[in-house]
């Protein structure tokens, strides 16, 4: 009921109301580089994907020694600094456009600016939040991001299509760049004294290898966490790589217009915000472990239908289906997946293991992206998206068989917080 909504402090407001803002940027410009890629560019299925691939693979690269540098720093100063360097990366494109000097090597570019900035942030973030909110807090405040993560997909991509429509390619972007300033002047707001750092062991302030490694060391030898991050690379990945292909499909031969494909993925997000709302309602009455199996599992059974689209109102309904169903068990999984990943996490390490995470993850989608993009030219993208679909039928078979509850591994006590 509204009237027991559980307020979790006026500091964490400020921190949702960036994060709400910031996303709802991203969310109006939507696939925006493939866009521009397609229409403005004119580029086939396998340039699109190799823009995808390419940005990701170098930013991801690039950030790898961002999670150990965010760790001992605080962390509300780098998520400034990270949506600085976002505002003015994005807002590149519009300016290279008004001024007529606007190529595919700049969007690749500044998808790896993004993307590592993004890694940055989220590290900085995810960090921030534990030390910011009590434990028996972290899934209300991590519904709260999914429920807004989602409702900002279902409202952004249908009106960033039709901005577009209406204003061209560049409004959404130009969208996308401010609300990455406003998020900064959000997060400057949240005021109060931050939580001091991590304090680094040894006598040199220097990086050093074992801090590189040190977040995909505690994943790879912890017995849930390891088996879920394959999981999760692999699910997130292989629903990436279909992103482009159903891009080029849907605005190409199928003869979509932009505000339909925007629509097609905008409506279903309803389920996520269904979903991120039942995840700590699901989670107290059949318990956290339960919840990420059956929610992780389901999440495999949606994509081998997206090959089978087809033009007209039958084919937005079969991509607007498939969708939500796939969208409703993620606005579970999500919440319920992260507030564990932090639970299993001591503070000490929160910035690089999210870090890693983030890496990884971001490794296995360029590289995935590639693939498909190499697959879709050989064979056509409607093959290759089933080819995807079927993988991800696979995927349930990395699930741990039994998820370690909070308390069970020994972690390092939390730094004390500020204020």
């Amino acid at each position: 009921m509204a009237g027991r909504r559980r307020s979790l402090g006026r500091q964490f407001g400020w921190l949702w109301a960036a994060y709400g803002v910031s996303t709802v940027g991203t969310m109006l410009a939507f696939d925006a580089f493939p866009l521009i890629a397609i229409l403005v560019l004119h580029a086939g299925p396998a340039a699109v994907s190799a823009l995808a691939a390419a940005g990701l693979a170098v930013g991801t690269v690039l950030a790898v020694p961002l999670g150990p540098w965010v760790e001992f720093r605080r962390k509300r100063p780098v998520m400034v600094a990270m949506d600085l360097i976002r505002f003015a990366a994005v807002l590149s494109i519009p300016v290279a456009f008004a001024l007529g000097l606007l190529g595919f090597v700049q969007l690749v570019l500044v998808s790896v600016v993004v993307g590592a900035a993004d890694i940055a942030f989220r590290a900085a973030g995810g960090a921030h939040l534990k030390a910011l909110v009590a434990p028996e807090d972290l899934l209300v405040a991590n519904g709260r991001f999914e429920s807004t993560s989602w409702t900002a997909t279902m409202i952004g991509p249908p009106l960033g299509g039709f901005a577009i429509g209406a204003f061209g390619p560049m409004a959404t972007v130009t969208a996308d760049a401010i609300s990455y300033l406003l998020s900064a002047l959000g997060i400057r707001a949240i005021g109060g004294n931050e939580a001091p750092p991590p304090v680094r062991t040894g006598t040199s302030a220097r990086l050093r290898r074992a801090d590189l490694l040190e977040g995909w060391r505690h994943i790879l030898t912890h017995p849930s966490l390891r088996p879920m991050l394959f999981n999760t690379i692999l699910v997130n990945g292989l629903i990436m790589t279909t992103a482009p292909l159903l891009a080029t499909l849907m605005l190409g031969s199928l003869g979509f217009a932009p505000w339909q494909y925007g629509l097609a993925f905008g409506a279903p997000c309803i389920g996520g915000l269904i979903g991120s709302r039942l995840a700590r309602r699901l989670v107290a009455r059949y318990g956290q472990r339960r919840i990420l199996l059956v929610s992780g599992a389901l999440r495999a059974c949606w994509v081998p239908w997206l090959a089978f689209i087809g033009p007209g109102v039958g084919g937005l309904v079969l991509v607007a289906t498939v969708e939500l169903g796939l969208i409703t068990c993620c606005g579970i999984f999500n919440p319920v997946f992260a507030t564990y990943r932090l639970e299993q996490t001591g503070t000490d390490r929160v910035a690089r293991t999210l870090s890693a995470w983030t890496v990884t993850g971001k490794a296995a989608i360029a590289i995935l992206t590639a693939l498909g993009g190499v697959l879709a030219g050989l064979t056509g993208p409607r093959t290759a998206i089933f080819v995807a679909g079927v993988l991800m039928l696979a995927t349930p078979l990395l699930l741990p068989k039994a998820a370690r509850t909070p308390g069970t591994e020994p972690v390092p006590a939390p730094v004390p917080s500020g204020g």
